[in-house]
C-alpha cells in the first residue's frame, strides 16, 4: 500500500494526486466536515479522554518507512458512541529535515486527518479531539489508517525534506502516559524558544490559514509575542513553515506603517485582515480584546471572555468542563469565540499567550484576569508566577479565582473583594 503518485493533465497543467490507502473517500472536499455525536462511532480526546499528537525528527537508520503500528487495543470493543485515550507519535527522517521543522509538520496532522470522509479533527498537541463517524467505521476505518494517511501525506507534501515516515499509535495506558510525558517536554521546549524575541524587533508577522476549512473567514496573525491560537505555531514555526513551503498557509505580512503601537495596529496587518477574511474583518488590534480582537476558528486552547460586572476577564481552558461565572461551559462559549466571528470581549487564544507582555496589554494586561480554569493555574504555575512578579504583584495568582472558588458572578465578586483583586480599582475596561 505504497503512496502512488499520478500526474494528470488539467487544461495543460500537471496536477499531482496522492492515493491515500484508506477505506473511505479522501480529499480536500471533506476538510471541515463535522461528525455529530449521534453519528459518532468513537472519539479520542474531548471532555472524557485524552488524545495527543507528537512528531519528532530521528536518524534515518532509526525509521522503517511506511511502518504503522498500533500498540494496545483498538476501539472494536468500545461501545458505539464511546471514547478512549490515543497517542499518535510520528517519527520522520530526511536529509533536508531540521529540528525547527518538527512543529510545522506536526501541525499538519490536523489538515491531513481531516481529508478523510467521516473523520473530524480539532485541536492539536495534547488537546487534540478526533471523532470517527459510524459510517467510516462500518467501511473499515481503524486506528491503523491514521498512520497510513500521515505516511502518504508527509511524503506527498514534504517529500523534499522527508525521506522516511513511521507512525506509532498508542492506546496501551502505560506507554501512552510515557509518550505523553515526552511529548509535553518537547512542547515546552518549543514554547520557550521565543523568550527574548519581541514584536518590535521584527519587520514582519505571519499569517496562518490552516484552519480556514472550519472557519473560512478566520484570520490568524502570528507575531513573536502572540503565538497562534492553537498554541502549536509560534512566529519561528511560521517562519520555518514559509521556508519549507513559500506558497503554503504561513505567509509573511510586511508590517509597514505603524498606526497604533498600544493597541497593535499596522497597515500591513489591517490590509491582510481584509484580504484573509474575504472582507468580513476590516481591522485587527493585536493587543486588545475589546477593540477589533483577532478572530478564531475552533482549535483554540483557551477562551478569554469579558465579565462586565468584574471589570475583568476570565480564561477558560479547553480541558475544563466545569461551569464558569458567565453561566456557560467551554463548549457553549466556543460557539461564541469561534467560526471566524470578530466579537469584542470574546477571544480564542493559545495558552502561552497569557504569559506574553502583550496579552491584552492595551486593556490592562494580565491584571484583568479575575477567573481562570484551575488546570491552567496548576499546569502553568511557574510561568504564571513569573508573570505576577513582572506585573508587580507576586500574589496575583492567589487573587484569581477558579471553578473551585466561584462558578457565578456573585461568588466571583465576593472572592475578588475578599482577596483585593486589582481589577476592582483599575480603570473601566469598556
Amino acid at each position: 500500500e505504497r503512496l502512488v503518485q499520478k500526474c494528470i493533465e488539467v487544461r495543460g497543467v500537471k496536477v499531482k494526486i496522492a492515493d491515500v490507502p484508506v477505506p473511505v473517500p479522501y480529499g480536500s472536499a471533506f476538510e471541515g466536515e463535522v461528525v455529530r455525536r449521534a453519528d459518532m462511532r468513537i472519539e479520542f480526546g474531548g471532555k472524557k479522554s485524552r488524545c495527543f499528537e507528537y512528531l519528532r525528527m530521528v536518524e534515518l537508520d532509526d525509521v522503517t518507512d511506511g511502518k504503522v503500528e498500533v500498540i494496545g487495543p483498538g476501539f472494536e470493543d468500545i461501545e458505539p458512541g464511546g471514547f478512549m485515550d490515543v497517542g499518535i507519535v510520528v517519527d520522520v527522517a530526511g536529509r533536508g529535515m531540521q529540528e525547527d521543522f518538527e512543529p510545522v509538520l506536526e501541525r499538519q496532522m490536523h489538515y491531513f486527518v481531516n481529508g478523510a470522509s467521516g473523520i473530524q479533527h480539532i485541536g492539536q498537541r495534547d488537546i487534540a479531539w478526533v471523532r470517527i463517524a459510524t459510517s467510516a467505521a462500518d467501511k473499515g476505518f481503524s486506528l491503523e489508517h491514521f498512520g497510513k494517511i500521515l505516511h502518504a501525506r508527509y511524503h506527498d507534501d514534504f517529500g523534499a525534506i522527508v525521506d522516511k515516515v513511521q507512525v506509532t499509535v498508542y492506546t496501551d495506558p502505560d506507554l501512552l502516559q510515557e509518550w505523553l510525558g515526552k511529548a509535553r517536554e518537547a512542547y515546552d521546549y518549543r514554547n520557550k524558544r521565543l523568550a527574548n524575541l519581541t514584536d518590535n524587533a521584527v519587520e514582519e508577522f505571519y499569517t496562518c490559514t490552516l484552519c480556514q476549512s472550519f472557519a473560512p473567514d478566520h484570520v490568524c496573525i502570528v507575531s513573536p509575542e502572540r503565538l497562534g491560537l492553537c498554541g502549536a505555531y509560534n512566529w519561528l514555526d511560521c517562519k520555518a513553515s514559509f521556508s519549507i513551503n513559500p506558497t503554503g498557509p504561513n505567509q509573511p505580512i510586511h508590517l509597514g506603517k505603524v498606526i497604533d503601537t498600544t493597541k497593535g495596529y499596522w497597515e500591513g496587518t489591517n490590509d491582510y485582515a481584509k484580504v484573509g477574511s474575504h472582507g468580513s474583518v476590516e481591522e485587527i488590534a493585536m493587543y486588545s480584546i475589546m477593540e477589533n480582537p483577532m478572530t478564531a476558528c475552533g482549535c483554540f486552547e483557551c477562551i478569554v471572555m469579558l465579565l462586565p460586572e468584574t471589570n475583568g476577564v476570565m480564561v477558560v481552558s479547553r480541558e475544563d468542563p466545569s461551569m464558569t461565572p458567565s453561566g456557560m461551559t467551554f463548549s457553549t462559549l466556543a460557539g461564541m469565540a469561534g467560526g471566524g466571528l470578530q466579537t469584542p470581549g470574546v477571544m480564542g487564544v493559545g495558552k502561552f499567550y497569557l504569559i506574553s507582555p502583550k496579552f491584552i496589554s492595551s486593556d490592562g494586561g494580565f491584571k484583568r484576569v479575575v477567573w481562570m480554569s484551575s488546570v491552567l493555574k496548576e499546569s502553568m504555575a511557574d510561568e504564571l508566577a513569573a508573570v505576577a512578579s513582572r506585573e508587580g504583584d507576586p500574589e496575583l495568582l492567589d487573587k484569581i479565582a477558579d471553578e473551585r472558588n466561584a462558578t457565578t458572578v456573585d461568588e466571583l465578586m465576593a472572592w475578588m473583594e475578599e482577596h483585593n483583586h486589582p481589577a476592582l480599582v483599575m480603570d473601566a475596561i469598556f
